[in-house]
This record gives C-alpha cells, sequence and structure tokens, in this order.
C-alpha cells in the first residue's frame, strides 16, 4: 500500500527510504512558482481558476496554487501562513497604482517594470546609534489579524488531508529583515565598522520575529511537521559574510530562534539559505537545524552534492537541488528528467531527500519541464 504523502515526508526527515521521494512543491516562497509560469501550467493542464498569492501579496509575485495544480504536481506538503496586518492591506489597496507597497516593518517594493517589483524601500539606511533603534516605530507583533486564521487553517489540513504541514510565518530571517531596514551595503559596513549598533539591530529584529513565531506556534504548532526559517547567507560562490562573522552575529541568533520554537512544537525546522553555504553546514548541524534548503547546485561547493550526502547525509535531510538557473529555465524536458533522476540517485538513498527546485520556479521555465521534474519522481 502506498504511503500516504505525511508519512513520506516524515519518513525523509527521520532517514528511512520511502516508497518514492517526497516532493516539495508550491506551499512556501521558497518552493513556488511564480505567476507566469504558473499560468502556462494550468493552461497546459486546462485548469481554470483564480490567480492567487502567497501571504495575499501579489507584488512577491509568489502564487498559492490552485489544489489541482498541486495534486499534479503530486506535492507532498501543504502550508500554513500568516498574514500581514489587516491595517497593511488596507493601505496598501488604497495606495496608488506602481506606487510603492510599504510593508509592516516601513521597508517596501518598488516597481521596477510593469508589475515586477523589487526591495527598494529602506527605512534606516542611516541610522547609526541605538536611540535611533530604540524610536523607530516598529511592527506590532501582537496584532492578532496576523494569526486569526491560522488555528481554523491548520486544523483543517490535520483533518480532512493527509498531507505534511509546514508552517511558513512570513519572513523571519533577521540578516535579510536589517538588510531590508538598512539596505545591503549600509549593513554590511556597521557589521564591520560599528558592530555594537549591528548587533543590537539583529537582536531586536529576532524579538519581534520571536514574539510573532509565539504566537504562530501557539495556533498551530501541535498540528504542524515543519517550521520553516531561514536567512540568505550564500553567494554564487562563497558566504556574504566570514564563518567568524557568522558565528559572531548570526548563530546565537539562529541557535536561540530554533531552541524556543523546539519548546512550542514538535515539528523539525527547515532553514532556507541560497548560495554556497558548504562551510558553515556543521554550525547548522550543532544548532538543531533538521532540512536545509535550497541546495543551491549552481553555487560553489554546494554543487557537489556527492560529498554533501557523504558528509552530511545522516545528519541533514536536503530538500531542493533541481538547478533553476540553467536546467528547468533551458533544458529540454528530457535533459529536466535526467537531472532530476541525477540528483535523486545522490541524495535519496537511505532516505534524507526532498525534492523541490532551487527556490522559486522563474518565469523563464516552461510548463513542460515543470511536469518532467515531478513526472521523473514518479518514473
Amino acid at each position: 500500500m502506498p504511503l500516504t504523502s505525511r508519512e513520506r515526508v516524515l519518513m525523509s526527515i527521520s532517514h528511512e527510504q520511502p516508497d518514492r521521494v517526497s516532493i516539495i512543491l508550491g506551499t512556501s516562497n521558497a518552493t513556488g512558482m511564480k505567476l507566469r509560469p504558473y499560468k502556462r501550467l494550468k493552461e497546459l493542464l486546462g485548469v481554470q481558476s483564480e490567480d492567487r498569492f502567497i501571504y495575499d501579496w501579489p507584488e512577491l509575485g509568489t502564487v498559492l496554487p490552485d489544489e489541482a495544480i498541486l495534486e499534479r504536481l503530486h506535492s507532498d506538503r501543504r502550508g500554513v501562513l500568516d498574514r500581514f496586518p489587516a491595517h497593511v492591506y488596507e493601505r496598501n489597496k488604497n495606495r496608488p497604482p506602481h506606487s510603492p507597497l510599504i510593508d509592516d516593518w516601513g521597508g517596501g517594493q518598488t516597481e521596477i517594470e510593469e508589475g515586477v517589483w523589487f526591495p527598494g524601500i529602506h527605512p534606516m539606511t542611516e541610522a547609526k546609534t541605538m536611540g535611533e533603534i530604540e524610536s523607530y516605530p516598529w511592527p506590532d507583533m501582537d496584532d492578532p489579524t496576523r494569526v486569526a486564521h491560522v488555528h481554523v487553517e491548520a486544523l483543517r489540513l490535520r483533518e480532512q488531508t493527509d498531507y505534511a504541514l509546514i508552517g511558513t510565518p512570513w519572513l523571519l530571517f533577521p540578516f535579510e529583515r536589517a538588510h531590508e531596514m538598512q539596505r545591503m551595503d549600509k549593513f554590511m559596513i556597521n557589521m564591520g565598522r560599528n558592530p555594537e549598533f549591528a548587533q543590537v539591530l539583529l537582536n531586536k529584529i529576532a524579538s519581534l520575529c520571536k514574539t510573532l513565531m509565539g504566537h504562530f506556534l501557539d495556533e498551530a504548532g501541535e498540528y504542524l511537521d515543519i517550521v520553516k526559517i531561514g536567512d540568505d547567507l550564500g553567494t554564487q560562490s562563497s558566504l556574504m559574510i566570514s564563518p567568524k562573522m557568522y558565528r559572531t552575529f548570526l548563530k546565537p541568533i539562529h541557535a536561540d530562534f530554533i531552541q524556543f520554537i523546539k519548546e512550542r512544537t514538535k515539528a523539525k525546522v527547515f532553514f532556507h539559505t541560497d548560495g554556497d553555504v558548504f562551510n558553515l553546514i556543521p554550525d547548522f548541524i550543532e544548532i538543531g537545524i533538521y532540512i536545509l534548503n535550497p541546495i543551491q547546485t549552481s553555487a560553489g561547493k554546494m554543487s557537489n552534492i556527492v560529498d554533501l550526502k557523504k558528509l552530511y547525509g545522516d545528519k541533514l535531510t536536503f530538500c531542493g537541488a533541481v538547478d533553476t538557473q540553467r536546467i528547468l529555465p533551458f533544458g529540454t524536458p528530457a535533459e529536466v528528467s535526467a537531472e532530476v533522476k541525477r540528483v535523486m540517485n545522490i541524495l535519496s538513498p537511505g532516505g534524507g531527500y526532498m525534492l523541490a527546485s532551487v527556490h522559486t520556479i522563474m518565469d523563464e521555465v516552461p510548463p513542460e519541464n515543470i511536469l518532467a521534474m515531478v513526472d521523473a519522481v514518479l518514473e
């Protein structure tokens, strides 16, 4: 008898061999797809439905897939998401067309071409003092509209489906949020030249993230199998900051956040971080990360998935590894299928692997390649 989706995912995390590799698509910004390939996929499959977006945020551009699409993609997981506070939706709904979207932190996105939005609003660019951190109008993480729906949705999914559930409170990433608040280059300079300020800013952001995560887990923690957090730490060829700087500034924050989660749920921690983070993997294991995503196989040492499996395959579950820079957008369906089988043959023996694209499926990916990716698993 085939396993249920939840059984399949839990076996993968436990490093047991499931009946097939579990597929993780469409349930978060890290494993989703943009609107253009989604519309082409619906057209190819003859699915007619309203286009919706995760977090009800069209400017983010990542769709909330129709259930029929998720079933065709054989996705073994469903997401439980929080929301912006109600006043943020109301304010942005009434803003002038094409004007910047401002989020609850005061940062935001600008439209760089029609329908394409990019982070461009950084409210603390010039901040350098503790007083500026103290006086900033920080978001209210106790606003009940953020999680008012979470318990009902998590309970419905647990009782009415057999999918694994992942909790994805929006962008609880201290390092990335600091980039939004200050701009990446400014914050990096502060980490080097004004480290006390940078640490206090990170700690303030982390404290707010924990508050929201606490409310989210109060509503859904007993129903979740996985909780997604993260921080992008890598580039195409190396780390964004040195290992020493990571261990000084961020590792204690990540470790504390993970411990906070583990005290409130049995769900396993899914950590998303792009780029070549190979040299930090022992740190990730030490602080309690169970699932590492997206395994960017186009980035530096992360391309060596043989070594990844050999060195860390008994300690981590890998999620991702299907290349979105070259194979998915520009390969043929046959080439996509071959690459998926190559990755599975290396990462899946003994469990510990869940298939997903490396981050979001972008505009250039043809729908035939999306289907080739998942159908290769079933073959």
